[in-house]
């Protein structure tokens, strides 16, 4: 069954802004992590960032330090990323992915995080291109 399911990608203009959802199909809570990452054309995928849910500890990759927030809204089971200042090479595949078991805050430091949430989404295209 799905559990993931991301929206909001798009065609944006340098410098602007998009936000991205990801709409769980059960609670956030029963998730020990749930987070983005992003896979551009010909590129390996990159953790962006992730949200540990038992104390909302969150991690984000450089590059998008500073651009990037994420946030959980658990009323509506959703998890959004906030990007601003984007840029071309912000252009990517952005999935979005949880952890159903414990996650140790190591491993979500780990550039490639992502590797150990089991749930994966289908993800979302976001082009940042004048």
């Amino acid at each position: 069954q799905v559990q993931l399911v991301e929206s909001g990608g798009g065609l944006v203009q340098p410098g602007g802004s998009l936000r991205l959802s990801c709409a769980a199909s059960r609670s956030i809570l029963d998730y020990y992590a749930i987070g983005w990452f992003r896979q551009a054309p010909g590129k390996e995928r990159e953790g962006v960032s992730c949200i540990s849910t038992n104390d909302d500890s969150t991690y984000y990759a450089d590059s998008v330090k500073g651009r990037f927030t994420i946030s959980v809204e658990n009323a509506k089971n959703t998890v959004y990323l906030q990007m601003n200042s984007l840029k071309p090479e912000d252009t990517a595949v952005y999935y979005c992915a949880a952890s159903l078991f414990p996650i140790s805050h190591t491993l979500l430091e780990d550039s490639t995080w992502y590797r150990y949430l089991e749930v994966w989404g289908q993800g979302t295209l976001v082009t940042v291109s004048s």
